[in-house]
């Protein structure tokens, strides 16, 4: 199946209920039920063939598997990536990866759309090797000012160009949030993040000149990146906080 870039989040919920799992917060089933109710069944293409995603999870805990790492990387900012050039170009294609950390490895899951028949809708994971070296990642605390600082910006640059459409749309809602677990800090900056990361793919361009987008674009690539690396920090925050895993 061709790896594409999904509209989904589904790395990231991954990660979370992951590691809320790893950490003893939650049970297996209700981390994989929490999964699944995201995206559809999950399923995941390993060297030895297809599996569901709790066999797949049950295998690699007994194998040592001990948390998880989100990856959000564009083409330019391979974010959360450390190789090898095989998996950094698979996830750049999806626009995510999650990465499993074990005893001297680490295995690379990369979503695509999984669609099997008329009804059938679901994940297919392709897990592939990942290097074992850590990524540079910002502190959550470094990611929430900077968070702050770009939405502020975005804000003052949305709101001085004249057309239609400026600001960010209304969110009431985003049903993204960590699982139990993390801290706390790490739930409000990851609703923020996840709030912003949907208005920018509601941002609607249309009715503007090319001088607007400009100014437009250059704003919401600043916040762009800042998002990314917030919702990174964020997933990782129950791992850095050194929560003993039961």
């Amino acid at each position: 199946m061709d790896r594409v870039r999904i509209d989904s989040p589904i790395s990231a919920t991954l990660v979370s209920w992951g590691n809320a799992w790893l950490a003893g917060h939650v049970g297996l089933d209700e981390a994989v039920d929490r999964v699944e109710r995201a995206a559809g069944p999950q399923v995941v293409a390993t060297e030895a063939g297809e599996t569901t995603l709790r066999a797949f999870l049950v295998d690699q805990r007994i194998e040592g598997l001990s948390s998880f790492r989100l990856a959000l990387p564009i083409p330019g900012d391979p974010l959360g990536l450390t190789g090898p050039p095989a998996f950094n170009g698979a996830a750049i294609d999806a626009g995510q990866a999650a990465v499993a950390v074990l005893p001297g490895r680490c295995l690379g899951l990369v979503p695509a759309d999984d669609r099997r028949g008329s009804s059938y809708q679901g994940i297919l994971w392709t897990a592939c090797d990942a290097s074992t070296a850590v990524p540079s990642l910002p502190s959550l605390a470094e990611a929430e000012q900077v968070l702050s600082a770009a939405m502020r910006a975005a804000t003052e640059a949305l709101l001085g160009v004249e057309g239609p459409a400026q600001g960010f749309p209304a969110l009431d809602t985003v049903d993204d949030a960590l699982a139990p677990g993390y801290p706390g800090r790490a739930h409000r900056v990851g609703t923020l993040a996840a709030r912003l990361a949907l208005a920018l793919r509601l941002a609607d361009e249309r009715g503007l000149t090319s001088g607007q987008l400009a100014t437009r674009g250059e704003a919401l690539r600043d916040l762009d990146r800042a998002v990314r690396r917030a919702r990174v920090a964020a997933h990782h925050a129950i791992v850095e906080s050194g929560q003993p895993q039961i």
